[in-house]
Protein backbone atom coordinates (compact mmCIF):
# COMPACT_ATOMS: atom_id res chain seq x y z
CA UNK A 1 0.00 0.00 0.00
CA UNK A 2 1.50 3.32 -0.99
CA UNK A 3 1.63 6.04 1.59
CA UNK A 4 1.30 9.51 0.10
CA UNK A 5 1.26 11.05 3.60
CA UNK A 6 5.02 10.45 3.84
CA UNK A 7 5.41 13.21 1.26
CA UNK A 8 3.20 15.68 3.15
CA UNK A 9 5.15 18.10 5.34
CA UNK A 10 4.16 18.41 8.95
CA UNK A 11 3.36 14.75 9.69
CA UNK A 12 5.74 13.10 12.14
CA UNK A 13 5.99 10.20 14.59
CA UNK A 14 6.69 10.46 18.31
CA UNK A 15 7.30 7.45 20.54
CA UNK A 16 8.80 4.02 20.68
CA UNK A 17 8.60 1.73 17.68
CA UNK A 18 6.72 2.37 14.46
CA UNK A 19 4.09 0.07 12.97
CA UNK A 20 4.73 -0.77 9.30
CA UNK A 21 2.63 1.98 7.67
CA UNK A 22 4.57 4.64 9.63
CA UNK A 23 8.07 3.55 8.63
CA UNK A 24 9.83 6.27 6.72
CA UNK A 25 8.00 9.14 8.40
CA UNK A 26 10.20 11.61 10.26
CA UNK A 27 10.52 11.19 14.03
CA UNK A 28 10.40 14.11 16.44
CA UNK A 29 11.33 14.73 20.05
CA UNK A 30 8.87 16.13 22.58
CA UNK A 31 10.30 19.64 22.23
CA UNK A 32 9.45 19.64 18.50
CA UNK A 33 5.86 18.33 18.48
CA UNK A 34 4.37 21.84 18.32
CA UNK A 35 6.12 22.42 14.96
CA UNK A 36 4.08 19.72 13.21
CA UNK A 37 0.66 19.65 11.55
CA UNK A 38 -0.05 16.08 12.69
CA UNK A 39 1.71 13.96 15.31
CA UNK A 40 1.33 10.18 15.43
CA UNK A 41 2.16 8.83 18.89
CA UNK A 42 3.27 5.18 18.89
CA UNK A 43 3.98 4.68 22.59
CA UNK A 44 1.71 4.10 25.60
CA UNK A 45 -0.99 6.46 26.92
CA UNK A 46 1.56 8.27 29.10
CA UNK A 47 3.48 9.32 25.95
CA UNK A 48 0.27 10.54 24.32
CA UNK A 49 -0.47 12.55 27.48
CA UNK A 50 3.06 14.02 27.40
CA UNK A 51 2.57 15.15 23.78
CA UNK A 52 -0.76 16.78 24.65
CA UNK A 53 0.78 18.53 27.67
CA UNK A 54 3.57 19.87 25.44
CA UNK A 55 1.01 21.16 22.93
CA UNK A 56 -1.00 22.72 25.76
CA UNK A 57 2.08 24.54 27.08
CA UNK A 58 2.94 25.75 23.55
CA UNK A 59 -0.68 26.87 22.96
CA UNK A 60 -0.80 24.58 19.89
CA UNK A 61 -3.97 22.54 20.41
CA UNK A 62 -4.56 23.00 16.66
CA UNK A 63 -2.04 20.19 15.98
CA UNK A 64 -3.80 16.93 15.05
CA UNK A 65 -2.79 13.99 17.25
CA UNK A 66 -3.21 10.26 16.56
CA UNK A 67 -2.42 7.29 18.78
CA UNK A 68 -1.20 4.31 16.76
CA UNK A 69 -0.21 1.07 18.48
CA UNK A 70 -0.60 -1.37 15.60
CA UNK A 71 -0.81 -1.58 11.81
CA UNK A 72 -4.57 -0.90 11.63
CA UNK A 73 -4.43 2.17 13.88
CA UNK A 74 -1.30 3.37 12.04
CA UNK A 75 -3.13 3.31 8.69
CA UNK A 76 -6.04 5.14 10.29
CA UNK A 77 -3.65 7.70 11.82
CA UNK A 78 -2.43 8.57 8.33
CA UNK A 79 -5.82 9.06 6.67
CA UNK A 80 -8.57 9.68 9.23
CA UNK A 81 -10.02 13.08 9.96
CA UNK A 82 -9.47 14.78 13.30
CA UNK A 83 -12.23 15.95 15.63
CA UNK A 84 -12.05 18.07 18.74
CA UNK A 85 -12.55 16.17 22.01
CA UNK A 86 -12.30 17.38 25.62
CA UNK A 87 -8.79 17.82 27.02
CA UNK A 88 -8.62 16.77 30.67
CA UNK A 89 -5.79 18.24 32.71
CA UNK A 90 -4.88 18.95 36.30
CA UNK A 91 -3.71 22.04 38.13
CA UNK A 92 -0.06 21.25 37.29
CA UNK A 93 -0.68 21.18 33.52
CA UNK A 94 -0.43 17.38 33.30
CA UNK A 95 -2.92 15.78 30.89
CA UNK A 96 -4.71 12.43 31.15
CA UNK A 97 -5.91 10.43 28.15
CA UNK A 98 -6.82 7.04 29.66
CA UNK A 99 -7.36 7.41 33.42
CA UNK A 100 -6.14 8.89 36.66
CA UNK A 101 -6.53 7.43 40.14
CA UNK A 102 -6.56 8.88 43.62
CA UNK A 103 -5.41 6.39 46.27
CA UNK A 104 -4.51 6.59 49.94
CA UNK A 105 -0.83 6.54 50.71
CA UNK A 106 0.94 3.20 51.03
CA UNK A 107 -2.09 0.96 50.67
CA UNK A 108 -4.33 2.82 53.12
CA UNK A 109 -7.80 4.07 52.36
CA UNK A 110 -8.33 7.55 51.00
CA UNK A 111 -9.71 10.02 53.58
CA UNK A 112 -11.36 13.25 52.48
CA UNK A 113 -14.05 14.62 50.23
CA UNK A 114 -14.37 14.58 46.44
CA UNK A 115 -16.88 16.38 44.26
CA UNK A 116 -17.66 16.25 40.56
CA UNK A 117 -19.07 19.65 39.65
CA UNK A 118 -21.81 20.02 42.31
CA UNK A 119 -22.19 16.31 43.12
CA UNK A 120 -20.45 14.86 46.18
CA UNK A 121 -18.61 11.74 45.00
CA UNK A 122 -17.62 10.75 48.54
CA UNK A 123 -17.17 12.29 51.97
CA UNK A 124 -15.22 10.11 54.38
CA UNK A 125 -13.15 7.06 53.55
CA UNK A 126 -12.94 5.04 50.30
CA UNK A 127 -10.47 2.61 48.68
CA UNK A 128 -9.82 5.05 45.83
CA UNK A 129 -11.29 7.04 42.94
CA UNK A 130 -10.87 6.63 39.17
CA UNK A 131 -11.21 9.58 36.77
CA UNK A 132 -11.52 9.08 33.00
CA UNK A 133 -11.81 11.53 30.11
CA UNK A 134 -14.90 11.16 27.92
CA UNK A 135 -15.03 11.83 24.20
CA UNK A 136 -17.94 14.25 24.59
CA UNK A 137 -19.06 16.97 26.97
CA UNK A 138 -19.07 17.53 29.87
CA UNK A 139 -15.59 15.96 29.58
CA UNK A 140 -14.87 13.50 32.38
CA UNK A 141 -16.37 10.86 34.61
CA UNK A 142 -15.34 9.72 38.08
CA UNK A 143 -16.15 6.73 40.26
CA UNK A 144 -15.39 5.53 43.76
CA UNK A 145 -13.52 2.22 43.52
CA UNK A 146 -14.52 -0.98 45.27
CA UNK A 147 -11.99 -2.70 47.55
CA UNK A 148 -11.03 -4.79 44.48
CA UNK A 149 -10.39 -1.65 42.43
CA UNK A 150 -13.54 -1.75 40.30
CA UNK A 151 -15.62 1.35 39.58
CA UNK A 152 -18.91 1.37 41.48
CA UNK A 153 -20.88 3.93 39.48
CA UNK A 154 -19.94 6.92 37.37
CA UNK A 155 -20.62 10.62 37.85
CA UNK A 156 -19.98 12.86 34.83
CA UNK A 157 -18.94 16.47 34.92
CA UNK A 158 -16.48 19.15 33.90
CA UNK A 159 -14.23 18.87 36.98
CA UNK A 160 -13.38 16.41 39.76
CA UNK A 161 -11.83 17.87 42.92
CA UNK A 162 -10.39 16.21 46.01
CA UNK A 163 -9.41 17.53 49.42
CA UNK A 164 -7.71 14.96 51.63
CA UNK A 165 -5.21 14.21 54.37
CA UNK A 166 -2.96 12.63 51.74
CA UNK A 167 -3.37 11.20 48.25
CA UNK A 168 -1.15 9.39 45.76
CA UNK A 169 -2.09 10.46 42.24
CA UNK A 170 -1.53 8.18 39.25
CA UNK A 171 -1.92 9.64 35.75
CA UNK A 172 -2.14 7.20 32.85
CA UNK A 173 -0.24 4.56 34.83
CA UNK A 174 2.50 6.90 36.07
CA UNK A 175 2.53 7.61 39.82
CA UNK A 176 3.25 11.15 41.00
CA UNK A 177 6.50 11.42 42.98
CA UNK A 178 4.96 12.83 46.15
CA UNK A 179 1.82 12.71 48.24
CA UNK A 180 -0.61 15.62 47.88
CA UNK A 181 -3.39 17.16 49.98
CA UNK A 182 -5.43 18.42 47.02
CA UNK A 183 -5.95 17.30 43.45
CA UNK A 184 -8.19 18.54 40.65
CA UNK A 185 -8.82 17.25 37.14
CA UNK A 186 -10.84 19.43 34.80
CA UNK A 187 -11.79 20.07 31.20
CA UNK A 188 -9.53 22.65 29.59
CA UNK A 189 -11.25 25.54 27.79
CA UNK A 190 -10.14 24.13 24.43
CA UNK A 191 -10.18 20.47 23.41
CA UNK A 192 -7.54 18.58 21.43
CA UNK A 193 -7.76 17.34 17.83
CA UNK A 194 -7.96 13.54 18.05
CA UNK A 195 -7.40 11.69 14.79
CA UNK A 196 -9.70 8.74 14.18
Amino acid sequence: MSNRTRDVPGVAVFGTGAPGPLRGLPRVELDDVADQRRIIVTGPAAELAAVLAALLRADRLDVEVAHATGAWSARRALTAAARRVPLIRDETGAVIVAAAEWRGSEGTTLHGEAVVDDTVLFDGEVPGVRIEPTSSLPGLRASVLSPRGRPRGWVTGRAAQLGTTGVLVTRDGVAAPKRLRRSTFYRHTEGWLRVG
